[in-house]
């Protein structure tokens, strides 16, 4: 379990959130600007919080009491930004390996089988310049996993995609939250994206949950009414 208590000053605002979650898909929803990132960066280890804990399992990330900080590298967090932050002077192939140690015959079969998921196997010579929208998505994605992430953030990871591909990488992501059977924390402002992809969401305004979504939210519910009704939300 991933347990988040954590208080954060910001430049409008003091983000001040509580919320745990199990090996689930989390959307984390609400305007630009609410502190959405803020978390993800929290959790990852990028940006250190004012006061509170994060726990994930029996690993503790953070705790203000025991000035406890364990840095990024020690959390074995994957986080997809939202710019991708792929190397343009390296292939596919490199990307997906860069972070990876050594190449051991695990590593081996883990990166064949993240090409075959993500139907990337014939791109793994191309330069990242040759590839569209949805396949460097994919690329990162590869590249998130491929170091065996025990929780996988990932930040408005299909918000400059056309209609067609962000559905299909909709799916994949689902797919591989199955099979990985980790925790996948996903920032959106998207109705449909939050109603697609999360099995829980937690609604955020300037820094807090909030206590129901917003207007925007009731339009999405009443055209996928179906994906709704399965859904839990944090409320």
């Amino acid at each position: 379990m991933l347990a988040i208590d954590i208080t954060k000053k910001l430049s409008h605002f003091t983000l001040n959130i509580s919320f745990t979650m199990e090996n689930k898909i989390l959307v984390l929803f609400g305007p630009s600007g609410c502190g959405k990132t803020t978390i993800l960066r929290s959790i990852a280890g990028l940006i250190k919080p004012d006061e509170g804990n994060i726990v994930f399992g029996d690993k503790i990330f953070f705790n203000s009491r025991s000035h406890t900080y364990l840095p990024p590298k020690a959390r074995n967090v994957a986080y997809m930004f939202q710019d991708l932050a792929l190397f343009p002077h390296m292939n596919v192939s490199r990307n997906i390996w860069y972070g990876v140690k050594n190449h051991t015959s695990k590593s081996i079969v883990l990166y064949q089988k993240l090409l075959n998921l993500l139907k990337i196997e014939h791109l793994h010579n191309r330069t990242i310049h040759q590839l569209s929208g949805g396949e460097k998505q994919r690329v990162a994605l590869a590249r998130a996993l491929m170091s065996e992430p025990e929780i996988l953030l990932l930040d408005e990871p299909l918000s400059a995609l056309d209609a067609q591909t962000r559905y299909e990488l909709q799916d994949e992501l689902r797919k591989l939250q199955k099979i990985w059977q980790i925790p996948f924390i996903l920032v959106t402002h998207s109705p449909e994206e939050a109603l697609s992809l999360g099995n829980e969401v937690l609604f955020l305004e300037e820094g807090h949950e909030v206590p129901g979504p917003p207007p925007s939210w009731h339009k999405a519910v009443n055209s996928s009414a179906g994906t709704a009704a399965a859904m839990q939300f944090f409320y």
